[in-house]
C-alpha cells in the first residue's frame, strides 16, 4: 500500500526529530500527571487541606489557594479534564472531517460542491464566540462544550481529507484496484482511507492545542463548569491574588503552555516522520 509508514518507522521518526521528540515529552509527562491524578496530593481537588494562600512547600509543592485547596492536586485534575476535552473533541472532528472529506472528492460533482460549501460557512463561524453564546443561553457544561467545538472544528480536517484524497483517486494503485473488480466503496476503505491517516493525525494534534486554549479562554472568563477542576478554572480563581500568591497563576499557566506547546511540538514531529522524503 503505497505511502504506508509501518509504526516501528514512525516512533523512530519522531524520535529522532526534535520537535517530535520535545513534543512527546512534554505530551507525555502531561498524560502521566492526567493519569495520577488521584494519587498526586488530596484525590478532591476542592478539598481545604492547609491554611489559605500557602505558597510553595514540601507538603504542598505548588501551594495553595485562597481556600486552602491544594494546587498541585488542581492542577493535575485539571491537565486530566483539558486532556480529555482535547482527546474526545479530536476524535469526533477526525471523524467527521475524514468523513466529509473524502466522501466530497470520492464523489466529486455536485456533492463535492455542496459540501465544501458547508464547509466554508462553519470554517467562518468564530468558534470563540459562538461558545460564550452558548454557554450563556445554555448554561455551562464540559459535555455541551465539546460538542459544540466537535461540530465547528471539523472543516480544516476536512479541506486537507479532500486535497489529498483527489490525489489518491488519480494513483496507480487505485486503478490497479478498479481494474481488478473492487468496487468504490472497497477502494475507499481499504486503498485510499489509510493513506489519508498520516495528514489527518497532523490537523488533528494541532486542533487539540486549540481546543485546549479555548477551553481555558472560556473557563479563565468565568464560563466554564464550575462543578469541573480545569486549567482554565485555576487562572480564573488566581485572578484575584496575583500580587499576593502568584503561584496560583504561575503553575496553571505553566501548564496550558506546556500542553499547548507539547501537542503543537508533536504535530511537528509527526509532520516529520509522515514525510516520505525524511531521512532515515
Amino acid at each position: 500500500m503505497p505511502g504506508w509508514i509501518p509504526a516501528s518507522d514512525i516512533n523512530r521518526r519522531i524520535w529522532r526529530s526534535r520537535a517530535g521528540r520535545a513534543g512527546v515529552l512534554l505530551t507525555g509527562g502531561l498524560l502521566a500527571a492526567a493519569l495520577v491524578a488521584a494519587h498526586v496530593g488530596p484525590p478532591d481537588p476542592f478539598a481545604s487541606v492547609g491554611p489559605p494562600l500557602s505558597a510553595p512547600t514540601l507538603s504542598h509543592p505548588m501551594g495553595t489557594d485562597d481556600l486552602g485547596r491544594d494546587l498541585l492536586s488542581g492542577v493535575a485534575h485539571g491537565t486530566r479534564t483539558s486532556l480529555v476535552l482535547a482527546v474526545i473533541v479530536s476524535m469526533l472532528t477526525g471523524i467527521i472531517g475524514v468523513m466529509v472529506g473524502a466522501l466530497a472528492a470520492w464523489e466529486g460533482g455536485t456533492l463535492d460542491d455542496l459540501l465544501m460549501r458547508v464547509t466554508e460557512f462553519v470554517q467562518v463561524v468564530p468558534r470563540f464566540f459562538l461558545a460564550v453564546l452558548v454557554i450563556a443561553l445554555f448554561g455551562p457544561g464540559l459535555e455541551r462544550l465539546a460538542l459544540l467545538l466537535a461540530v465547528t472544528s471539523w472543516p480544516w480536517i476536512a479541506r486537507v481529507v479532500r486535497a489529498e484524497a483527489l490525489s489518491l483517486k488519480r494513483r496507480e494503485f487505485v486503478e490497479a484496484a478498479r481494474a481488478l473488480g473492487a468496487g468504490g466503496p472497497r477502494i475507499l476503505l481499504r486503498e485510499v482511507l489509510p493513506n489519508l491517516l498520516p495528514p489527518v493525525l497532523v490537523v488533528v494534534s494541532l486542533n487539540a492545542a486549540g481546543v485546549i486554549l479555548i477551553e481555558a479562554g472560556l473557563s479563565f472568563l468565568g464560563l466554564g463548569d464550575p462543578d469541573v477542576v480545569s486549567l482554565g478554572y485555576l487562572a480564573n480563581n488566581a485572578q484575584r491574588f496575583l500580587r499576593v500568591a502568584w503561584w496560583m497563576a504561575a503553575f496553571p499557566g505553566a501548564a496550558i503552555a506546556a500542553a499547548v506547546l507539547g501537542l503543537n511540538l508533536l504535530g511537528d514531529g509527526l509532520n516529520d516522520a509522515l514525510n516520505p522524503r525524511f531521512e532515515s
